[in-house]
């Protein structure tokens, strides 16, 4: 079976260091539903402090930006069945929009908290960020690339293809292949506009188009990473996951609205708080894989 029979998936490589067997058991016989549950309140979290986080962005730090309330951190997702195992580290690489960020930031905070005398050595080139703790043989990565398929410039016109992937680390592919896990994720900059398109065309096929059904085009460059997937992954080398939509939420729950990077001039409920749902992300991520 192919990659474009599964969810679609991907993180740059991962390799979870050890994992606290304790909250791993299946609490029955039932079958354990991982994605079946409630949010419960647990005062042994959060996993980590945000303010003690190196990898953190201001825009994602809530408690650091001022937002007085500490409850929303004291959740963790419960499933009916089982338990989550407890992520401890990890090695990979994600690729895709912010929300990827969002992931891959909670993830180096995670690590950092479980593991906080540990080394590490952080870089980045381009839009390729790379955080390495060398105790442990761990890469953990993110490379930021909203649509996973090539936008690239023709006689100064910004050209978004979605039948292509190309070869080189600027177009994509290149730096996918050889990982051990990827985790991608595509989805809200298909839907912006104006200023903040960053396409000036989009190609499909033989078309060259000023703009078309975005709904039509993200499952035409989804397709195209998916035959890209098939093509270039060898499934029993790479695990290969796509992270579900995100969607807009008009409450603040857990997201950084005026608490993130713009403050009361921005009301940011797209991305969330750190240490903050993502984390939970993470742990079902590490339980998909052990």
């Amino acid at each position: 079976m192919g990659y474009r029979a599964v969810a679609v998936f991907t993180i740059l490589a991962v390799t979870f260091l050890s994992v606290s067997a304790k909250h791993a058991h299946v609490k029955s016989n039932k079958l354990c539903n991982l994605y079946e549950g409630e949010w419960v309140f647990d005062n042994s979290y959060p996993l980590y402090d945000s303010n003690k986080c190196p990898f953190l962005i201001q825009q994602f730090n809530c408690s650091g930006n001022g937002r007085p309330d500490r409850g929303y951190q004291k959740y963790r997702w419960q499933p009916h069945n089982c338990n989550l195992p407890r992520v401890r580290g990890k090695r990979m690489m994600f690729v895709g929009d912010s929300i990827s960020m969002n992931q891959w930031q909670s993830l180096a905070c995670m690590i950092h908290g479980a593991f906080p005398r540990a080394a590490h050595t952080t870089r980045r080139l381009g839009l390729l960020s790379t955080i390495v703790f060398p105790q442990f043989n761990f890469t953990l990565m993110y490379s930021r690339n909203a649509f996973l398929v090539d936008i690239t410039k023709e006689k100064s016109r910004r050209v978004l293809k979605l039948n292509k992937i190309g070869g080189s680390v600027k177009q994509c592919g290149k730096i996918w292949e050889g990982m051990d896990i990827l985790i991608f994720d595509s989805w809200h900059w298909w839907l912006h506009t104006g200023r903040q398109q960053p396409w000036d065309l989009i190609r499909y096929g033989n078309l060259t188009l000023k703009d078309m059904n975005r709904l039509f085009a993200y499952e035409k460059a989804l397709q195209t990473w998916a035959k890209w997937i098939d093509f270039h992954v060898d499934p029993t080398k790479t695990k290969v996951f796509f992270q579900g939509v995100s969607p807009d939420h008009a409450r603040i729950d857990e997201h950084p609205s005026v608490c993130g990077n713009g403050g009361h001039h921005s009301h940011d409920c797209s991305h969330w708080c750190l240490t903050g749902v993502p984390d939970t992300w993470n742990e079902l991520l590490y339980a998909a894989l052990v």
